[in-house]
């Protein structure tokens, strides 16, 4: 028995001296950094880690701008918690789209085992990654409140910003000992907002609702008492803007690429919008279809102009117009847009990301670069979430070109490209920073160039004016516009787009379209410029 004690003292030793490595020198640092080979943290997301577990005890809001990467920040705080012995069970809600890319990161980057969620059985994993939707279905909500979790991580969690929603009710009945919520955008609309996440994360930490009101709102955006808040904010959120140095960005290369239009595809555009004139009492939704496909496949307007043909009754006006649309359809033999896609990929000779609006587009535009001997790989919404990680490898080592619906411009990281195609361009422009987002962002080493198309003396001619000319959309930060649009006051339930498609079909000419679409960029820049007087006044988040 006495050997067996003598034996064992190096052992217990050397368990010793490898606790006194493994324990931090200082609180402050952060021992995680000597186990991280596969990255090298920038000095904003190393001291926004520090900051969270030394004076925020983990709990804290990254609200830092899009792409100086809050989700390495995130990794850097679970690794040191981890490395402490303080965390073990992990909860992480992020959008769907986003599910693989977190459990992928923390694997590759960070060597922890996040499992993503597949299976009911998935829960019992220590480190789970699943989507907002699927922690909110009842059976799968009941594990998850029945559990006791020692870190809780929010994604996108500008989602929560308003507590009278389930989502907010439940994720806030979520028993955890450290939180964090990650948002670009932590305020938007109104200062409600902060509130009801900062109230998420620590209940209390700006009184209650009404003492709220009462102490610190002075207007919907404005506050009052602002050094009180700000001090109160600071012990709670972090963000990091890149105009405050230390972080470089490659430079943006906007370049537009004006297409002309074929016979047959100008005959068509004018008879779409001709039509669209004549028939202001239709479905909304389907004219503003209507009016953007015409600008980006013939295959997405006859693919629309059939399913309208079916909502008709035979043999009435109507159904005789539609149908004569229809047959003008077939007339177009040759897409000009589409033969200037080709030109411009084959003179980049690089990786590219298209962007189109459409499925129908899409799949065109595949057949159509493949007849070019051009490979490509499609990435769509309605794939799963394997297979868009597939597309995504296969585009990192096979493909020269992804074509991508919207789904392409949200969540996934794709630095190895930088050239990215606008083939169509949204009618709703935050969508625009996004798909940019997915390559100018921390990690691209080179400069990044979007290539803008629109078609000659259409509506997309008005848009790209109205978006770069006007109102300089590509040089905005990602959030700056949303609350402009805000600011314009317009009649409830209007959207953007649909003040564009009335702008087209209450006008009767080029020159008159100008003159309006004019008037629109006039007006948000004025929006643009109140908001940057009331910033003055709302810097409350440094």
């Amino acid at each position: 028995m006495e050997q067996k004690r003598s034996d064992s003292w190096p052992l217990i030793e050397l368990a010793h001296e490898a606790e006194k490595i493994l324990m931090a020198k200082d609180f402050h640092q952060l021992e995680c950094l000597k186990h991280l080979p596969q990255i090298i943290p920038y000095p904003h997301q190393i001291k926004t880690a520090q900051r969270v577990i030394s004076e925020m005890r983990g709990r804290a809001i990254l609200a830092d701008e899009v792409g100086l990467g809050k989700t390495i920040e995130a990794g850097l705080i679970i690794k040191e918690y981890m490395l402490r012995g303080l965390v073990k069970k992990i909860l992480i809600l992020v959008p769907a789209s986003l599910v693989l890319q977190w459990t992928r990161e923390l694997n590759e980057k960070f060597a922890i085992q996040a499992t993503a969620h597949r299976k009911h059985y998935s829960w019992d994993a220590d480190i789970v990654v699943a989507s907002l939707d699927t922690a909110k279905r009842e059976d799968h909500l009941d594990i998850i409140l029945s559990n006791e979790y020692d870190m809780l991580i929010i994604d996108e969690a500008h989602k929560l910003k308003n507590r009278k929603t389930k989502n907010w009710q439940n994720i806030n009945k979520i028993k955890k000992k450290y939180c964090l919520l990650l948002t670009a955008t932590p305020v938007q609309n109104s200062l409600d907002e902060l509130f009801n996440l900062i109230t998420l994360l620590k209940p209390g930490q700006l009184g209650n609702y009404t003492d709220f009101l009462q102490n610190f709102v002075e207007k919907k955006r404005k506050p009052k008492n602002k050094e009180d808040l700000k001090k109160l904010i600071d012990k709670v959120m972090i963000r990091n803007k890149r105009r405050d140095g230390g972080v470089e960005f490659v430079a943006r290369h906007v370049h537009t690429t004006t297409v002309e239009l074929s016979d047959e595809e100008r005959n068509l555009y004018d008879a779409i919008t001709d039509f669209i004139r004549n028939h202001r009492d239709l479905n909304m939704l389907s004219l503003l279809t209507l009016q953007r496909e015409v600008c980006s496949s013939t295959d997405a307007t006859f693919l629309t102009l059939v399913h309208m043909l079916k909502s008709v009754e035979q043999g009435t006006h109507l159904d005789t117009e539609i149908r004569k649309l229809i047959d003008i359809c077939r007339t177009v033999k040759r897409i000009a847009k589409a033969e200037k896609l080709v030109e411009i990929i084959k003179n980049i000779n690089d990786k590219v990301i298209v962007f189109t609006e459409y499925r129908a587009t899409q799949e065109f535009l595949q057949m159509f670069l493949a007849h070019h001997k051009i490979s490509s790989v499609p990435y769509r919404g309605g794939f799963k979430r394997g297979k868009k990680e597939w597309m995504k490898d296969l585009f990192f080592s096979r493909a020269q070109v992804m074509v991508a619906t919207e789904a392409g411009g949200e969540g996934i990281n794709l630095q190895f490209c930088n050239n990215i195609i606008n083939y169509d361009l949204p009618w709703n422009p935050m969508r625009i920073e996004q798909r940019i987002g997915r390559v100018h962002r921390l990690g691209q080493s080179r400069d990044v160039h979007i290539y803008n198309f629109s078609t000659k003396d259409t509506i997309e001619e008005h848009i790209l004016f109205l978006l770069q000319e006007k109102i300089n959309m590509f040089e905005m930060v990602i959030g700056e516009l949303d609350s402009i649009l805000a600011k314009l006051n317009m009649p409830k339930g209007q959207k953007l787009e649909s003040s564009l498609l009335d702008l087209v079909y209450r006008t009767e000419n080029k020159e008159e379209l100008n003159a309006k679409i004019n008037e629109l960029g006039e007006k948000i820049l004025e929006a643009k410029k109140e908001l940057e007087k009331e910033s003055a006044c709302l810097d409350i988040l440094n």
